[in-house]
């Protein structure tokens, strides 16, 4: 026997959801088929944030908020609500920094549908990614767009140390010798100590071996790839990219050191 408290006594509003599907039974089918699409369904709204591809992103969405509001999943609709709008905007910035609130609220939504349905939970610890803290990743840009861009993709995975030119890049490295860098992402044009002045200073020290780098630049002329690729770097990442690229080449480079 369901027990339908469950589902109110957590923010569903079921006696509103009633008003279209006329009955218990109907609503409770309708639970079966949103489970059966759900998983399906983030897992591609995942996809399209990583390769910034807001228009389909943003279909998505409006999909998951359409559901979430005829089965009286009231936060879950807002949620999906404003990530629709900001979406067709193409505020890409708004979708990445609020993305962690929607996932965890549709994540919650199944749970509880799930645990009503009487089918097995998968615990928060149980479906979140293996952290590896004891690791840690070198940002080296001017930009601080950039800088925390890539710190929150990885800051829950990695330690990330960013740097906001090649001096301090340099400074993190010589202060922190017992840290386990086992990736570098390196910018070419900043001030005061530029990208190739710090890939000088890693041929001079040998610190390609121990420290993995790849470039991420916005200038992809012959004779600058040809210059990068004297050095010893695992590859180059032309600006501007998307979540899905930066998790390849950090990937990549973490790798190399492995």
């Amino acid at each position: 026997m369901k027990d339908v408290s469950l589902l109110v006594n957590n923010g569903v509003n079921v006696d509103g959801s009633l008003e279209l599907f006329g009955d218990m039974e109907m609503y409770n089918e309708t639970l079966e088929d949103f489970l059966k699409s759900v998983e399906k369904k983030l897992a591609d709204i995942k996809r399209y944030k990583e390769a910034a591809d807001m228009p389909n992103y943003a279909i998505l969405v409006h999909s998951l908020k359409s559901d979430s509001k005829y089965l009286g999943f009231t936060k879950l609709a807002e949620l999906s609500y404003n990530h629709e709008l900001k979406s067709k905007e193409n505020d890409i910035s708004y979708v990445y920094n609020n993305y962690d609130e929607l996932l965890k609220e549709a994540n919650r939504i199944v749970n509880l549908v799930k645990e009503y349905m009487g089918l097995p939970v998968v615990k928060e610890d149980e479906s979140t990614e293996p952290s590896v803290k004891d690791k840690t990743i070198l940002v080296v840009d001017d930009s601080n767009i950039i800088r925390n861009f890539i710190k929150k993709i990885f800051n829950n995975h990695y330690e990330v140390i960013v740097a906001n030119d090649g001096k301090e890049a340099i400074d993190a490295i010589e202060l922190n010798p017992n840290v386990n860098i086992v990736a570098m992402l390196l910018d070419l044009n900043m001030p005061n100590v530029n990208g190739f002045e710090v890939l000088e200073y890693f041929d001079k020290y040998s610190l390609f071996s121990r420290i993995p780098v790849s470039i991420i630049t916005g200038d992809d002329y012959r004779e600058t790839v040809e210059k990068i690729f004297a050095y010893p770097v695992v590859d180059i990442l032309n600006k501007p990219f998307n979540e899905r690229d930066i998790k390849q080449i950090v990937e990549k480079t973490v790798n190399r050191k492995n």
